[in-house]
C-alpha cells in the first residue's frame, strides 16, 4: 500500500536507512525530535540492507609460514552460519531502533534486504513507494570516498524521491 488515507487525506511514506553506525543512529534520532509531528501522521519505515554474503573468503597464512594470501571456497555450513549471524545482527538493529522509535511516540515498521546498501536502498524507495529517504552521512576521507564510493551519494543521485541526508555536526 504506497499511501494511507486518513480523513481525505493520503499521507506520505518516510523511509529512514540505517547500519550499525553513530551516524545513523544520529540521523534516527534526529528525525524523531525533528521531524516527529510528520513522522507520527506518515507512516515510517525503518530500512537496514543485509550485506550478501560471499562464497569465497581470503585466509591469510600463519606468521611462521610464507606470506600467502589465497582465496578459499566457504564450506556451505559456514556461509549459512555468516548469513544467520548477519540476519540476528540486523534484525537487532532494527528492533532497537523501532523500541527508539515508540519511546519517543512514533510507531514504525521495519523492513530488511540482502543487498549492497546503495541499490538495496534505491530498490526499497521504489518497490515501497516512499516519498522521502532519510539517511546519516558517514564521513569518509577523499580516497575513501574516491574508492569505496558513498552510500548517501549514490542514493541522491539515483533514489526516486527526495533524499535528506543527516550530518552530524
Amino acid at each position: 500500500m504506497a499511501e494511507i488515507v486518513r480523513g481525505g487525506v493520503a499521507e506520505k511514506k518516510v523511509m529512514l536507512a540505517i547500519d550499525e553506525s553513530e551516524n545513523s543512529h544520529y540521523a534516527l534520532v534526529w528525525a524523531l525530535d525533528n521531524l516527529k509531528e510528520s513522522l507520527t501522521k506518515s507512516p515510517l519505515v525503518i530500512f537496514m540492507a543485509q550485506p550478501p554474503t560471499k562464497s569465497t573468503y581470503t585466509f591469510a597464512a600463519s606468521l611462521g609460514s610464507a606470506r600467502l594470501y589465497c582465496p578459499v571456497s566457504a564450506t556451505p555450513d559456514f556461509v549459512t552460519s555468516v548469513k544467520d549471524k548477519q540476519k540476528k545482527l540486523t534484525l537487532a538493529l532494527l528492533e532497537k531502533a523501532k523500541e527508539i522509535c515508540a519511546s519517543r511516540g512514533v510507531n514504525a515498521e521495519t523492513v530488511t534486504e540482502v543487498g549492497h546498501p546503495t541499490t538495496a536502498i534505491c530498490d526499497a524507495v521504489e518497490k515501497l513507494n516512499i516519498k522521502l529517504l532519510i539517511l546519516g552521512e558517514h564521513v569518509l576521507g577523499k580516497i575513501e570516498r574516491a574508492f569505496l564510493g558513498s552510500v548517501s551519494s549514490y542514493c541522491v543521485q539515483n533514489a526516486k524521491c527526495p533524499v535528506l541526508v543527516v550530518k552530524k555536526p
